[in-house]
């Protein structure tokens, strides 16, 4: 178990966020039940502690679920049900979710049910903490869930651990549930009325994966546009084109933020001055249209947030407990429309940031239109330098056409037509999460060529900021002068933008470039 040092995250329901989420389940942040909590999860307990005693029906307490919700549970198998809940729903297939999406889900989970109207006991909660805190995380599918009522297939192989049952990560190795308790010095908790159904029915798997996402779109945007800047220096673009007054007429948030950061990062260079009298009067769409594109990419990173800080601190089991009047009613909090439409929309933008990348890309290999040594080598024809690196670009690009088909539009029934419209949230999450690695990766290329193609340009110099910017990729991927295999070059620039290097180094003359 990681020793933290850091304020632990206090979880209460209510004001969980973003990069709370991110310390978490990257960073191994302690998190704890906030005791402001305590008093709303136990007010919810009695509720439905009074309702089993007064021999009431409520779904999922004392009835099956889905289609079989008219069946009636005998009071001695009430618990046995929520046993078999979990084991029941626990069919995920596929390929592992990745563990900081696992420890996000089950911080999300312990926060929904922290919020006072599941009804489940405060051990329930504090199980997932526990377990967050020790490091122990379920191996939990990725596909399964069709986002409608919840993420059931995830959540369940999620709770199986709670239960000792099912798999979990311990480091780097997958043990029984049962081992992976046992080796944290945790209990595995025997479940009662309602608990079973309140850890399975959310949208915790897709948030989890949604949140994680939008972290890291913000961090992409701010390495697009100084990639997009150096490439508009490296082609002799023209600054008109940023021009306050420009958007100033047409102020929308994302386009202004984008052009006020193109306009810090290029500032005024050698480069610049050299072809001030060119007789060029506009550039490119590609270059020209940098703001109200990415800029638009950004309006939608930053709507998908709102959404989503509003997801991860509501209540979306069922049914759900009013203890002010002892009511328990049942709803659909649980549908994942919000998140799924979000999600595609997050997967839209993060495309368009790719395919606009990918345009420049093309623009500095082209000599026809760059005026720079063909395929940014000196010696064409013996060596190809960067041609194949644009048919990455391209083939990514493509990619990421596929996977931009929204999945909110499909709905398929479930539990034999009870469950007739469903969101794909989970399917349109993970597909968010493919395009951001698609278009983190065309960004890193175009960070390549673009620091080819200013150097290429000496002895004149670029801007300060993009001067500390291409010395931040120089000290870990060297100038081609002769051909290499350039996939070591793109990961170690995809590493540099993952640790944030290359923004810190320019922000060391801009500032912060962009406020989360």
């Amino acid at each position: 178990m990681q020793v933290v040092t850091d304020m632990p995250i206090q979880i209460d329901g209510e004001n969980l966020t973003v990069e709370d989420i991110v310390l978490v389940s990257r960073q191994q942040r302690e998190a704890v039940l906030a005791e402001s909590a305590k008093t709303g999860i136990e007010a919810s307990r009695e509720v439905i502690e009074r309702v089993l005693q007064a021999g009431e029906s409520v779904y999922g307490v004392n009835t099956g679920f889905g289609d079989l919700s008219q069946v009636c549970i005998e009071p001695a198998d009430i618990e046995q049900l929520q046993v078999n809940l979990i084991r029941s729903h626990s069919v995920g297939v596929g390929g592992l979710l990745h563990p900081e999406i696992v420890r996000a889900m089950m911080l999300l989970r312990a926060n929904a049910l922290a919020k006072g109207y599941s009804a489940v006991r405060k051990e329930v909660i504090e199980s997932l903490l526990g377990m967050l805190n020790a490091n122990v995380t379920p191996a939990v599918p990725e596909q399964g869930s069709v986002g409608s009522s919840g993420d059931l297939a995830p959540l369940a192989h999620m709770a199986l651990v709670v239960m000792g049952e099912g798999e979990a990560f311990i480091g780097d190795k997958i043990v029984s549930g049962q081992e992976a308790l046992k080796k944290a010095k945790l209990k595995p908790l025997r479940l009662q009325a309602k608990e079973g159904v309140a850890l399975i029915n959310g949208t915790q798997c897709m948030s989890a994966i949604g949140a994680l996402v939008s972290h890291d779109a913000m961090n992409l945007v701010r390495d697009a546009s100084i990639a997009a800047s150096m490439s508009l220096e490296a082609l002799r673009g023209t600054r008109a084109a940023l021009d306050e007054r420009i958007h100033s007429v047409r102020p929308h948030e994302g386009q202004s933020d984008i052009a006020r950061i193109l306009r810090l990062l290029l500032g005024d260079s050698e480069i610049n001055r050299s072809h001030v009298d060119c007789g060029k009067v506009q550039d490119a769409y590609s270059l020209r249209c940098i703001p109200q594109v990415l800029g638009a990419s950004l309006d939608t990173i930053r709507y998908v947030r709102s959404i989503l800080e509003t997801e991860i601190n509501s209540a979306t089991d069922n049914p759900l407990v009013f203890a002010e009047d002892g009511s328990v009613v049942s709803g659909g909090n649980f549908h994942g429309q919000p998140v799924a439409l979000a999600m595609d929309f997050l997967g839209i933008a993060l495309s368009e940031i790719a395919s606009i990348a990918e345009r420049r890309i093309n623009r500095l290999v082209n000599p026809n239109l760059s005026e720079l040594p063909a395929f940014l080598t000196t010696k064409g024809g013996l060596e190809s330098g960067m041609m194949i690196a644009q048919y990455t670009a391209a083939a990514l690009v493509s990619e990421n056409k596929i996977l931009a088909h929204p999945a909110s539009v499909d709905s398929i029934p479930t539990s034999a037509d009870q469950e007739d419209h469903v969101s794909m949230g989970t399917i349109a999450a993970r597909k968010a999460r493919k395009i951001l690695e698609n278009s983190t990766n065309v960004v890193a290329i175009e960070y390549l060529c673009a620091a080819q193609g200013l150097e290429l340009l000496a002895p004149l110099t670029t801007s300060d900021p993009l001067q500390r910017a291409l010395a931040a990729i120089r000290g870990q991927v060297k100038t081609l002068k002769d051909d290499r295999a350039l996939y070591k070059d793109i990961s170690g620039i995809r590493d540099l933008m993952r640790s944030r290097s290359i923004v810190s180094a320019a922000e060391e003359i801009t500032g912060f470039l962009l406020e989360e």
